[in-house]
């Protein structure tokens, strides 16, 4: 593995390219899967608006409110631009944009123990917050959506914990909860950003304006 990963767990060049070799299958596999999902159809109209939200939360998520000290951050909102896709367009759509997503994350601060460790703390994790899709149209479908999505990334963090970063746990955690610190760690900084989330976007105002930028995402129409 040394030729793709450096000593610091980095990705060398050949291992950037093997990545992007399996994402771009990955990708390929995955909007395979979404076009065959009842009423998902990725017209110029949708790839506009996933391309947008995509750059939103890429930039949002430069904006960290708050840190952690081994890897995951409260940012500005940037999950809910993801789960705004799910909301919209269907689950076939918003776990493709998530997925696509999180490749993106991958490439702005990789770290790389197995391929299977990068699933979950990137590809899968951020694809999860498509899971919002199963709540469209329905009362406050957004919030629920958003709270599946962000449950569904929080679980392939953890998944991860307990498979990679239980070493990191620090001494003066309790041991008798060590079982539960994976959980601890990845669902407070979810949660954390989750609550400011909801705050925000249930202002009625801000409801109003999503609402309207939702139909002109869907129809065309304001």
């Amino acid at each position: 593995m040394s030729y793709f990963v450096t000593a610091d767990g980095g990705l060398t060049t050949a291992g950037y390219a093997l990545f992007l070799i399996l994402a771009l299958a990955a990708f390929c596999a995955a909007g395979a899967i979404a076009s065959r999902v009842r009423g998902t159809k990725l017209t110029a109209r949708t790839l506009v608006f996933c391309a947008m939200a995509l750059a939103l939360a890429q930039v949002t998520s430069y904006i960290k409110l708050f840190q952690m000290p081994f890897g995951g951050s409260v940012t500005l909102m940037s999950m809910l631009f993801i789960v705004l896709i799910g909301n919209w367009y269907g689950a076939g759509t918003g776990i493709l944009c998530g997925f696509v997503y999180g490749v993106l994350q991958f490439l702005q601060e990789p770290y790389f123990l197995t391929l299977f460790q990068v699933c979950c703390d990137y590809l899968l994790s951020f694809a999860a917050l498509g899971l919002s899709g199963f709540f469209s149209g329905k009362k406050n479908g957004l919030t629920m959506g958003y709270l599946a999505g962000i449950i569904g990334r929080g679980f392939f963090n953890a998944l991860a914990g307990y498979l990679y970063w239980m070493e990191y746990m620090p001494e003066n955690f309790p041991r008798s909860l060590a079982v539960l610190y994976p959980v601890i760690y990845n669902y407070g900084f979810i949660l954390a950003e989750a609550v400011i989330t909801l705050i925000i976007i249930n202002i009625p105002a801000v409801r109003s304006g999503l609402a309207r930028i939702g139909r002109l995402a869907m129809t065309g129409s304001r």
